[in-house]
């Protein structure tokens, strides 16, 4: 072809289109496939007119559009679609192309992809990509991990599309191996999950306990997006707080409380369960979505489940200023925890994580974008080997200056009744890492007494293990000591 495309791109939904358009923008030629080829003739002649985007109507038209090495992003469904994919390209190429997957595939997946790929003499990039349909056409966050020896030939065009931080630095760099991309895309995800359900936590504490209306408590955060909480997540729940429906009411009141999602969190959960990370809040937002659903059942007992009566006595304001104080606490909680998967991840799949550039990829672009990103880049950049971002100096300062309002809030919320699970378990993880003792010592007496498990004793070296016949009728055979 005379003027072959620097980029393919399969898959022609909103995300593919508008990364597309954003590639092309920043100079690149792009070639355009999709399974449905109608949608490839009324891309070209409508949003991609003007463009000189290449539409192909077959594959092998496709393949042979593309400057080798041919880099191909997939950007449809996760799943088997993308083994499908990955399966009728191969055939067509050649030793050293690239194939992307940008969608939100699963991390062991992409692992396996990687291997497979590889296998082939062809290279294999798990991209998570993070902003939506705005990001992915204007500048989306772009979390690279797969084969190294691509990263040098597709970072020029992912780095001159993907967003930019104020000092012009793009939130795009190379994660890690194998499935290492969509790992730490997994997490964003999860993390979202957490943010958007402390946002609607805090939602409710104004409605159901203040009585404020909606205009109202859209200033409180419009207010907030000027402070500690400056976000995408906290903006824009400000505008759909203020946006009225066609009869001038608020149209948030008239929408189902019953919420859905895509999986990304319960992954993060089933991770963290798999790791034996204390992941907490992420899973309290999974959990939280799955109560909201069942909503027929939750109407029922709001006729027979009495509660407290809601009676706010007290100072509006200062309770506003407790709130504000108790969601940026839990926020660092819910980012802690995040990190500490990532870090025992990193360690169960020999990953070389950059704590910092994570911090910094998600610092534009993506949902969970936010002034906060800023000061765990900072915090990891000070200290690359930080256990936890509660021992940095800014975090474990701002926790410790939020905690009386934290508290307040939490017991105002179980005095009247109001669910927490998001600000109450970041509470109670806080409580439980500051503890030097837990009442786990009681758990291990119960094992060893039903089941002879054996336990550890303060007075005795770590990895010495003891069992007593509590009854007096039991033996001394013992179960093996193991952590499932």
């Amino acid at each position: 072809m005379e003027n072959p495309a620097d980029i393919g791109l399969i898959g022609l939904a909103v995300m593919g289109q508008n990364l597309a358009l954003n590639i092309s923008d920043h100079g690149y030629r792009v070639a355009v496939f999709n399974r449905t080829t109608s949608k490839v003739t009324r891309f070209i002649e409508n949003e991609a007119a003007g463009t000189d985007i290449i539409g192909a109507l077959s594959v092998e038209e496709f393949v042979a559009s593309i400057r080798r090495p041919r880099k191909i992003i997939l950007m449809i469904q996760a799943g088997v679609a993308v083994d499908k994919s990955i399966s009728q390209l191969a055939p067509l190429l050649d030793a050293g192309d690239i194939i992307i997957d940008g969608g939100n595939s699963n991390f062991n997946d992409s692992i396996r992809r990687t291997r497979e790929v590889e296998a082939q003499g062809l290279y294999f990039i798990g991209a998570g990509i993070s902003g939506g349909e705005e990001g992915a056409r204007y500048g989306p966050s772009i979390m690279p991990g797969g084969s190294a020896a691509a990263w040098g030939s597709v970072k020029p065009i992912l780095q001159a599309v993907a967003a930019k931080v104020p000092d012009g630095a793009p939130c795009c760099d190379w994660v890690g191996e194998d499935g290492a991309g969509h790992f730490v895309k997994m997490v964003h995800n999860g993390i979202e999950y957490g943010d958007m359900q402390l946002i609607c936590e805090a939602y409710h504490l104004m409605s159901a306990l203040l009585g404020m209306d909606e205009r109202e408590i859209s200033a409180v955060f419009s207010e907030w997006n000027a402070g500690v909480l400056e976000s995408f997540l906290i903006e824009i729940t400000g505008d759909i707080l203020a946006y009225a429906d066609e009869d001038g009411q608020s149209l948030l009141r008239k929408i189902l409380d019953v919420a859905s999602q895509k999986g990304t969190g319960k992954w993060t959960a089933i991770t963290a369960l798999e790791e034996g990370t204390p992941l907490t809040l992420i899973g309290e937002a999974v959990f939280a979505r799955f109560l909201s659903a069942i909503k027929d059942q939750r109407v029922a007992a709001s006729r027979v489940l009495p509660g407290p009566q809601v009676e706010f006595q007290g100072e509006r304001a200062a309770f506003i200023h407790d709130l504000e104080q108790a969601v940026y606490a839990a926020k660092i909680i819910s980012y802690t925890q995040g990190y500490m998967l990532m870090q025992d991840a990193a360690r169960s799949y020999n990953w070389n994580l950059n704590y910092g550039g994570v911090a910094l990829m998600w610092r534009e672009g993506c949902i969970i974008r936010s002034a906060f990103l800023g000061k765990i880049q900072e915090a990891y950049a000070e200290e690359p080997a930080l256990a936890n971002l509660l021992l940095n100096d800014y975090f474990r300062a701002a926790v410790i200056e939020a905690q009386a309002s934290w508290r307040t809030t939490v017991a105002a919320g179980v005095k009247h009744g109001i669910p927490l699970p998001i600000m109450s378990g970041a509470l109670a993880f806080y409580d439980g890492y500051r503890s030097a003792r837990l009442p786990a010592n009681l758990l291990q007496a119960q094992r060893d007494y039903f089941g002879a498990h054996t336990y550890e004793r303060v007075d005795r070296p770590r990895g010495e293990y003891f069992h007593t016949n509590w009854t007096g009728t039991g033996g001394d055979v013992t179960a093996g000591s193991y952590d499932a």
